[in-house]
C-alpha cells in the first residue's frame, strides 16, 4: 500500500473514531437526560397525586378523580397506586395489587425509589399524612423519548456515513497535497541514469522532511558524479598521458636493437628511454596527485576558514623554506573577524592558493609576487600578481586543464596539474578563478570566494 493511501487510511479511521466516540456520548447522555427527565415527571405525578387524594380531605373520590384526568395530562401506559401502612391499595377506583410488598417496603424504607421494570419507568415515593402513612407509585412508558432516540439514531448514521465519506476523500486529497512534491521526487529520481549524473532533484522550498531527503539525495549524487569523474578521468588522462612515454621508449630500443650500434648510440638511447621514463615518472605523479584530490573533494569537512590567517602562513613557509618573498597588501581589515570567514576545508585552501604562488614563484624567477586581499561586503577576493613572463593570450583557456603546461617552451619543470588542481578546489568551495596577463609584464590570478 502507498504512503499516500496508508496516510488517508489511517486519518479516516482516527477521525471516524473519534466522531464515533463524539455521537455515542451525545446520544448516551441525550438518553441519560431524557431518562431523568421522564423519572423526574412521574414524580410530580406522584406528588401532584399525593396532594390530590391525601390533602384534600373534603372533596370526594370521585370529584378528585374528575379533576385529575381534566386537568394532569396523562402519561403512556400510566399506572398509578396508593398504598397504605397495610400495602392495600386504597384511594383509587382502581385497587388492584399492581405492585409486590417487596417493593412498596423498598420504598417505604428508602424513602424514595427509581427504577426501570422492563420498558417502564417507575417511581415511588413515601408520603406521611395525618391520615397514615402511604406509599405512591407511577409507572408509564415513554414512548416519546424512544421516538426521538430512534430518530436521533437515523440522524447519527446518516451524519456519521456522509462525515466518513467526506472524511475518506479529504484524507486522500490531504495526503496526495502532502506528498505531491515525494511524488516529483520519485519521477526526478527516474530520470537519473549513468549519462546524467550532474541531474539534481528539486529540493523545494519547504523546510520540511521531503526537502531534507532532496537535499541528501543530492550531496549523494555530488559525490557519485565526482566518483564517476574520477574513474573517467584517471582512465582518459593515464591511456592518453602514459601511450605517448611508452611509445617512444619502444620505438627507441626497437631501432637500438635493430642492428649493432656504436657504445655512444646506444648510451643515447638509453639517455631518450630514462628521459622518457622521468616524463612517465612525473606523469603517474600528476595522475596519483588528481586521483588523491578529487577522493579528499568528496570528504573533504568544511567548515569557517580565517583567509587572513592563511595567507600570513603561507607567506611564512615560503620565506623559510624557498626563500621566496611574497607581499600581502591587506589595507583596511575588517574589526569584526567573521567578516574574514569563508566556507572551505583549510587543507585544500592552502593547496589551492600554494599551487598558485609556485606557479607564481616559478614563471617569475622566484621574484617578488605580491598579493592582496579585499574584503568587499558580499566576498572576499584575493589577487596574487607576479613579475613573469606572462601567458599568451590563447594559453589562457588551456591553463586549468589536467596536464596542461607551458614548461617545455620555458625549460620549466612541472607536469600541469597545480592549477588545475587549485581551479577544481575552488570550485568546489563556490569559488571563482580568473587570469590576467600580459606578456612580459606579469600574470594576475584573481579568487573570489563568497562570505559565510
Amino acid at each position: 500500500m502507498k504512503i499516500k493511501d496508508r496516510l488517508s487510511l489511517y486519518f479516516t479511521l482516527i477521525s471516524t473514531f473519534i466522531l464515533l466516540l463524539v455521537l455515542c456520548s451525545v446520544y448516551f447522555m441525550f438518553a441519560k437526560f431524557m431518562e431523568a427527565d421522564f423519572f423526574a415527571r412521574l414524580t410530580d405525578r406522584t406528588m401532584v397525586t399525593a396532594k390530590l387524594y391525601l390533602e384534600a380531605d373534603e372533596i370526594s373520590a370521585d370529584s378528585l378523580d374528575k379533576v385529575r384526568n381534566q386537568y394532569l395530562e396523562k402519561l403512556n401506559g400510566e399506572v398509578i397506586r396508593i398504598y397504605n401502612s397495610k400495602n392495600s391499595a386504597a384511594f383509587i377506583g382502581d385497587d388492584q395489587q399492581y405492585w409486590t410488598n417487596e417493593t412498596i417496603d423498598k420504598v417505604r424504607k428508602l424513602k424514595k425509589l427509581n427504577f426501570r421494570d422492563g420498558n417502564r419507568q417507575v417511581v415511588g415515593i413515601f408520603y406521611k399524612d395525618n391520615q397514615g402513612d402511604f406509599v405512591i407509585l407511577a409507572s408509564a412508558l415513554d414512548k416519546s423519548t424512544h421516538y426521538r432516540l430512534e430518530k436521533l439514531q437515523k440522524i447519527m448514521v446518516l451524519i456519521f456515513i456522509i462525515i466518513f465519506i467526506g472524511l475518506l476523500l479529504s484524507g486522500r486529497w490531504i495526503a496526495k497535497r502532502i506528498l505531491k512534491p515525494l511524488d516529483l521526487f520519485i519521477a526526478e529520481v527516474k530520470q537519473i541514469k549513468s549519462s546524467n549524473l550532474h541531474f539534481r532533484v528539486q529540493e523545494g522550498t519547504n523546510k520540511d522532511e521531503i526537502s531534507l531527503l532532496a537535499q541528501n539525495f543530492n550531496n549523494l549524487m555530488e559525490h557519485l558524479e565526482q566518483a564517476f569523474v574520477l574513474q573517467k578521468t584517471f582512465i582518459a588522462n593515464a591511456s592518453h598521458e602514459l601511450r605517448t612515454p611508452v611509445t617512444r621508449m619502444t620505438i627507441a630500443a626497437e631501432i637500438s636493437l635493430s642492428q649493432e650500434r656504436e657504445k655512444a648510440d646506444y648510451k643515447k638511447a638509453l639517455l631518450s628511454v630514462l628521459e622518457d621514463a622521468e616524463k612517465m615518472e612525473h606523469t603517474i605523479t600528476g595522475l596519483m596527485s588528481l586521483a588523491q584530490a578529487d577522493l579528499e573533494f568528496a570528504s573533504a569537512p568544511l567548515g569557517p576558514v580565517r583567509i587572513d590567517e592563511l595567507i600570513w602562513a603561507l607567506q611564512k613557509e615560503w620565506k623559510e623554506k624557498e626563500y621566496c618573498d611574497l607581499f600581502v597588501n591587506t589595507g583596511n581589515l575588517p574589526a569584526d573577524e567573521h567578516e574574514l570567514c569563508i566556507q572551505a576545508n583549510p587543507i585544500l585552501l592552502q593547496i589551492a592558493l600554494n599551487n598558485i604562488l609556485s606557479n607564481a614563484f616559478k614563471f617569475s624567477n622566484q621574484q617578488m609576487v605580491s598579493c592582496t586581499l579585499d574584503i568587499k561586503p558580499s566576498e572576499i577576493s584575493i589577487a596574487i600578481q607576479d613579475q613573469g613572463i606572462g601567458i599568451d593570450e590563447n594559453e589562457r583557456s588551456e591553463i586549468f586543464k589536467p596536464f596542461y603546461s607551458t614548461a617545455p617552451s620555458h625549460h620549466q619543470t612541472g607536469n600541469g596539474m597545480g592549477l588545475y588542481m587549485a581551479h577544481k578546489i575552488i570550485t568546489l568551495f563556490k569559488g571563482n578563478i580568473t587570469v590576467a596577463s600580459q606578456k612580459g609584464l606579469g600574470t594576475t590570478f584573481k579568487v573570489v570566494f563568497p562570505k559565510l
